[in-house]
């Protein structure tokens, strides 16, 4: 623990980080890779509460843009498949020796346990990774804005914002060779210039709460450990006059 920066983390983990790059549903190997690095990371000392998607399977809005059904209905069936990555999460994490618990907005008592703060944050003392499923239990929320709720309530440190790129960039990557990582922004910055790293709401509940993101490529292994380490990988987030990440990342 004395090389980790961070106590307490939140994770936020995009459904297609479990999927091979532009498929769908689980793949096994990305999974695991997924899980080594969580179990890693908790074995290290580290609170691990984890906010996974959905959109390897669904994706709400979508949906209900190409569909009959209701947004609301879409956002709910989004919701059930965050419950479907986190139990599959929890069972490989589990099989690492990592024990773990799901916890649901969504009442699905065969599957997991409801989300109850207290009740969660005694797991993540107990040294149990919370795997936080079915977002915020509401429709027109996304699970990014999940994860700034979470992180608040939970006391989260920083929230680590896993994608499949190194950071945020001053153009697309895949479509400018040139482009060149930002290794620093602030909530305002991000707001302002309507960068898409998170949605709105979340950024604005990051920064209303001071709490720092750090946006970095989970795809490459080691990466989680790296960041909780404090080492300078990615793009930070966060306010103006804080200076705790960004002296930890010159």
């Amino acid at each position: 623990m004395s090389q980790c920066r961070y106590r307490r983390i939140l994770l936020k983990i995009s459904g297609e980080g479990l999927c091979k790059s532009d498929g769908q549903g689980l793949d096994p190997e990305e999974l695991s890779v997924v899980a080594q690095q969580i179990a890693e990371v908790a074995q290290a000392g580290v609170q691990v509460a984890v906010v996974v998607g959905g959109g390897n399977f669904i994706r709400g809005g979508a949906l209900a843009q190409h569909s009959p059904l209701q947004r609301s209905t879409a956002d709910y069936m989004g919701m059930l498949a965050t419950v479907i990555n986190a139990v599959a999460l929890q069972d490989t994490l589990e099989h690492l020796g990592q024990p773990t618990r799901v916890a649901s907005a969504l009442h699905v008592m065969q599957v997991c346990e409801p989300f109850i703060r207290r009740k969660v944050l005694r797991h993540l003392e107990k040294g149990r990774v919370v795997v936080l499923a079915a977002g915020t239990g509401n429709p027109f929320f996304t699970t990014d804005t999940c994860a700034a709720l979470r992180a608040t309530e939970l006391g989260a440190e920083v929230l680590l914002k896993a994608t499949k790129v190194d950071g945020v960039y001053d153009s697309d990557p895949k479509h400018n060779p040139a482009a060149v990582r930002i290794p620093n922004l602030t909530y305002r910055q991000v707001l302002t210039d309507n960068l898409k790293v998170m949605d709105m709401t979340a950024i604005s509940m990051a920064m209303e709460s001071n709490i720092p993101i750090i946006v970095f490529n989970m795809k490459k292994r080691g990466n989680i450990m790296r960041v909780v380490r404090g080492e300078a990988i990615g793009t930070v987030i966060e306010n103006a006059t804080s200076s705790a990440v960004a002296v930890a990342h010159q």
